[in-house]
């Protein structure tokens, strides 16, 4: 086909260059076309994560004080060759990063701080640059800022409802594939804030001898009352002893209760109502935990938003990991019925993955 086209291209080029010039950016949207903008929006304090397209149009317009130093990041699995909308189109400077460059095997886990702040600075992340961050998996993109405040950057922010609120408050887009200017020093020691995270050995001992703490799961219903593991990976269904449900979604692979039907994040009073029932609030002492990780990080995010981070962490290893040893204690079941079933890993039926 570019045989045939050819000709046909090089008078579209001249042509275009006679008549708008040399400075034209090929990498622009068909469907957002070139315009002045000067965007002003309201600061938005470090703390505070989610941000609006509004916020991230004023960053990249000059008039924000993160204007003289942030990078945007659109969040997936894989390459950017693997993202489902990067090369359709991303945000003005817009880099992708994979979530594979803060999280690995055996366990999915976050990787060895080496590992991450090798993964940051190809992309020229440092503990002073803002951060700004956007997926089409509210999940996914968690994970990512999750993994990045607790490395140590000062300043993580989500672009709230992501692409498709970028799009609908009628902003560009481009599809030119970025290139980062890497960096040299993140300047501190990673991680800044291991408190963030907690150990499956510290979960054992919470659960046994802290009355106020509490291991929230944030999986589906099917995966609490252990109908299936939720993944095709994990053959064993079931919760560790004593965990409590802190919604999730229909399934494995969504976040339906934590996410407006917009797509935007429900408020942190939103989810204080979402757990009326749940046995636990934002006074107890809260560990997250899902699978591997991702959706786990959606609640802490909300939570840090809100300014509980204090009392909140994430148990990073889930029910991937607390399978893994025969010996733990596990409940299938509702732990507020009479139909609940306690016993071992090792005891389980290994017929659960998700097909």
């Amino acid at each position: 086909m570019k045989n045939k086209l050819i000709k046909v291209l090089l008078c579209t080029a001249i042509a275009a260059t006679m008549l708008v010039g040399c400075n034209t950016k090929s990498s622009e949207s068909s469907n957002n076309p070139k315009k002045e903008s000067n965007v002003k929006a309201e600061q938005v304090a470090k703390n505070k994560i989610f941000v609006t397209p509004e916020w991230v149009q004023s960053v990249i317009d000059g008039n924000q004080p993160e204007s003289e130093k942030y990078v945007i990041l659109e969040a997936s699995w894989g390459t950017y060759k693997d993202s489902p909308t990067y090369k359709k189109g991303h945000l003005p400077g817009a880099l992708h990063v994979d979530t594979s460059s803060v999280e690995s095997e055996p366990y999915w886990n976050l990787s060895e701080p080496k590992v991450i702040e090798k993964g940051m600075l190809d992309l020229g992340v440092t503990k002073d640059k803002t951060v700004i961050l956007y997926s089409s998996d509210v999940s996914a993109v968690a994970r990512v800022a999750y993994a990045y405040l607790w490395a140590g950057v000062e300043n993580v922010k989500i672009l709230d409802g992501g692409l498709t609120a970028w799009e609908n408050a009628g902003y560009k887009t481009e599809t030119t594939v970025e290139k980062p200017t890497t960096a040299k020093d993140f300047g501190t020691t990673i991680p800044a804030h291991p408190e963030y995270v907690m150990s499956i050995n510290d979960v054992k001992e919470k659960l046994e001898n802290d009355s106020n703490f509490r291991l929230v799961s944030i999986r589906s219903k099917g995966e609490f009352l252990g109908e299936t593991s939720g993944y095709n990976y994990i053959d064993r269904a079931g919760e560790p002893k004593g965990a409590v449900w802190g919604h999730g979604g229909s399934d494995s692979y969504n976040m339906n209760d934590y996410i407006h039907e917009a797509g935007t994040y429900i408020t942190a009073e939103e989810m204080e109502k979402l757990w009326k029932d749940s046995g636990f609030n934002k006074d107890n002492e809260l560990s997250f935990y899902c699978g591997t990780g991702w959706r786990a990080t959606v609640p802490w995010l909300i939570a840090y938003d809100a300014g509980w981070d204090n009392k909140m962490t994430v148990f990073d290893g889930g029910w991937y990991e607390w399978q893994m040893d025969e010996k733990l204690p596990v409940q299938v079941g509702n732990p507020n019925s009479n139909d609940v079933v306690y016993t071992t890993v090792g005891k389980l039926s290994t017929d659960k993955a998700e097909k």
